[in-house]
Parts: structure tokens; C-alpha cells; sequence
């Protein structure tokens, strides 16, 4: 899903174009998102997920996963601990943390890149903002 260099994603859960969630959601293993969350999205720190958005799919709040597909819009921060992949249609608005980036011509980001750290988790979380390089 990522590259040829990485194994396929299963996708646990598919959010459908034609659904809308207000709230925060939080997931172990694979989403796939078609449609809209109004609220944070978080993943299971303590396993490897993945989230992808497609064209038709938004999210209003903040990202925590390990890898992130975005071909969508996210109006909050991403944090990505392992890759993030920001298609052509791809808009962020808020600051971006990861690991590991790759974007197509056309993606858009209204904030800042930081790559994060490796090491332990700090008080920020596993892997956020708090374990990233100096600022």
C-alpha cells in the first residue's frame, strides 16, 4: 500500500463516503476512510497501524498513528511515527510529524514538517510531538 518496498495493510475498518462521525475515534490495526470524522483520531500506540484517507474523506482534528496514506484533507497535526505518504490531493492544515515522509506533486501543507526522533516514548506519547528534534 506504501511502497513496493512494503508489505500490504490489511484494513480492519472501512469508514464508507457516506458516513459522517462527531467525536474522537480510536482504532487497533488498519483504517481505511472514505468519509468525514469530526473530531481526533487516534490509533493503539503499543501496535504497528495505518490509516489511509481518500480523496473523498476528511478529518476535522488531530492524527496519532504509526503510517499514514493521505490523499484526503486533515485540519489538525499529524503525528506519524513510521511513513507518511501525502498524495497529490493530499491538504494539511497543521503541522506534520513523522518519521518518514514521501509526497506527490500537488500535496499541500499549511504548517510545519518535523521529523520525529527515534528512541523511547516521552512524555508527549509514543512518538509525538515531544520526542521530535530540536526546534
Amino acid at each position: 500500500m506504501f511502497n513496493r518496498d512494503s508489505k500490504p495493510v490489511r484494513i480492519d475498518t472501512l469508514i464508507a463516503k457516506s458516513v459522517r462521525v462527531h467525536g474522537d475515534l480510536e482504532f487497533a490495526g488498519g483504517l481505511h476512510l472514505d468519509g468525514q470524522v469530526a473530531g481526533d483520531v487516534r490509533a493503539d500506540p503499543s501496535a504497528p497501524t495505518s490509516l489511509s484517507v481518500s480523496d473523498t474523506g476528511s478529518i476535522e482534528g488531530s492524527v496519532q498513528v504509526t503510517d499514514l496514506m493521505l490523499h484526503g484533507a486533515v485540519r489538525g497535526d499529524i503525528v506519524a511515527r513510521g511513513r507518511v505518504v501525502l498524495g497529490a490531493t493530499a491538504r494539511v492544515e497543521g503541522s506534520v510529524y513523522y518519521g518518514v515522509i514521501e509526497m506527490t506533486l500537488g500535496a499541500q501543507i499549511t504548517g510545519k514538517l518535523v521529523r520525529l526522533t527515534e528512541g523511547p516514548a516521552t512524555e508527549g506519547g509514543a512518538g509525538g510531538p515531544a520526542a521530535r528534534d530540536g526546534d
